[in-house]
This record gives C-alpha cells, structure tokens and sequence, in this order.
C-alpha cells in the first residue's frame, strides 16, 4: 500500500489490487461534509456477487461487512465492524463519488482521482 495525501486527508492505495482505504472520518474529509458516509455510501447489504471476496480489515483484522450504497447502480463496498474505515476495490470510489449527493465536493474529489488514477476512473464513466 502506498499513502496520497489530499487535503490533509491520507488515502491508503494497493498499488497490486487498485483498492482504496479510507480510514474513519477521511471519506466525510474528502466529501466536505459530515454526514458523507450516511448519505452516500450507506444502501444495506448487498445482493451475493460471484468474485467478491472477503476482506480483513487493515486495522484490527476482522473480517470486514460487505455493504452496498443506495440508488440504481450500487456499489458493493467493505466496511470494518468496528468502525475503522471502509475499503473500496478498484474503480469503487470513483463511481460512489460520481453518484454521490454532494455535487461540488463530488468533482473536486474525483477530479483528484482522475488525476491519481486515470486508468481506473476511465473505467467509471
């Protein structure tokens, strides 16, 4: 993993898998907003997918929550049980950003990412 650092908020990156960390609160950072993990990632469990496998999580090794965001495309995501932060595979982030409900914050962020990750935010729009 490797650290990026945007407005003071640090993004764990797997440079192998092209997942992203977010530790508790950093996503809300990115967003602008407090209520950001709520109202944009927050949808309930998701439908089985094939291929989606388990993860641990970063910080204290449980195995992570698999949750979906709201709306018409959802996003299957991990989150920590015990609230330390949410991984998203690759391409994940960029697509929750680019539906997300908060318009300005959403492409400021993902204007950054399609900086940082260009072959991997293409694939979202």
């Amino acid at each position: 993993m490797i650290v990026l650092e945007h407005d003071a908020v640090e993004i764990d990156y797997c440079v192998v898998c092209k997942g992203v960390w977010l530790d508790h609160g950093e996503l809300e950072l990115l967003l602008g907003f407090e209520e950001a993990d709520a109202a944009t990632v927050s949808g309930g469990a998701p439908a089985p997918a094939a291929g989606e496998k388990k993860r641990r999580c970063p910080v204290c090794g449980k195995k992570m929550v698999k949750e979906a965001t709201p709306g018409d495309s959802p996003v299957t995501y991990d989150r920590c049980p015990r609230g330390h932060g949410v991984w998203f595979d690759d391409g994940e982030l960029a697509t929750v950003l680019k539906h997300g409900s908060a318009p300005s914050a959403n492409e400021r962020i993902a204007g950054f990412l399609r900086e940082v990750f260009p072959e991997q935010t293409a694939k979202g729009e």
